[in-house]
């Protein structure tokens, strides 16, 4: 262990905390499905936490101390955030459609054309 590592810097830890945070990306995709916005609240608050978590075990560690299903979990998670990022890009374009629907407003945004299948280019 280096002299700056902390003490809770360790692979294991990692992988605690990657876990949790798929489980918090999962639930935060199953609460934009149902526009639960309790849960939405509730898992941003959980992803902030374990945010600062992996900053915390990870600050020790550097990539190549993470293992193959660290970095699975990491790529799954990246994979997992995109989704819900995009997902609640089109719930707010919907929202704005129908409020501009109302008003007679111009539309503020648009969503390029594709968009929402870019992601799954690569």
């Amino acid at each position: 262990m280096t002299a700056n590592a902390l003490p809770n810097a360790s692979p294991a830890a990692v992988h605690d905390a990657l876990r949790q945070m798929l489980a918090v990306l999962e639930a935060e995709r199953q609460a934009l499905a149902g526009l639960d916005l309790d849960a939405i609240v509730g898992t941003t608050r959980d992803k902030d936490r374990l945010c600062g978590t992996l900053d915390e075990v990870g600050e020790g560690l550097g990539a190549g101390q993470l293992d193959e299903e660290c970095r699975g979990m990491l790529d799954a998670a990246r994979r997992l955030n995109e989704v819900n990022r995009q997902v609640r890009n089109i719930v707010a374009a919907n929202v704005s459609r129908r409020l501009n629907a109302l008003t007679g407003s111009a539309q503020l945004y648009r969503i390029p054309a594709g968009y929402a299948m870019g992601a799954g280019r690569g």
